[in-house]
């Protein structure tokens, strides 16, 4: 299994609208990719490591995927058309990670 982890910044001037991401963005990437997402969520931060300390991620989401392989043919497909939504909910760039699950 293919884990996608997008984390965006908790910066000082960050933007999100989370309403346009959980309602909007979310289903262009379910219309999009169908059913290569084995399962994905949706992370809101709320603090760091004790209550007083900002979470250091404003939201972190993850996509999971098969394989490898489906994940680069179904997101590759259709990269610009997401990554191009990006502007519609935030200011800040996402942090990518792709991992392997067990």
């Amino acid at each position: 299994m293919i884990k996608l982890t997008v984390m965006y910044p908790n910066t000082p001037d960050v933007k999100f609208d989370k309403k346009y991401y959980t309602n909007q963005h979310s289903q262009l990437l379910t219309k999009l990719l169908g059913n290569a997402i084995v399962s994905s969520d949706i992370n809101f931060g709320i603090s760091g490591a004790t209550p007083e300390v900002p979470a250091p991620y404003v939201v972190i989401s993850n996509l999971t995927f098969e394989t490898l392989e489906l994940f680069q043919q179904s997101f590759g497909a259709h990269a610009e058309q997401i990554l191009a939504d990006l502007k519609n909910f935030t200011n800040v760039q996402p942090q990518v990670q792709i991992n392997e699950v067990f």
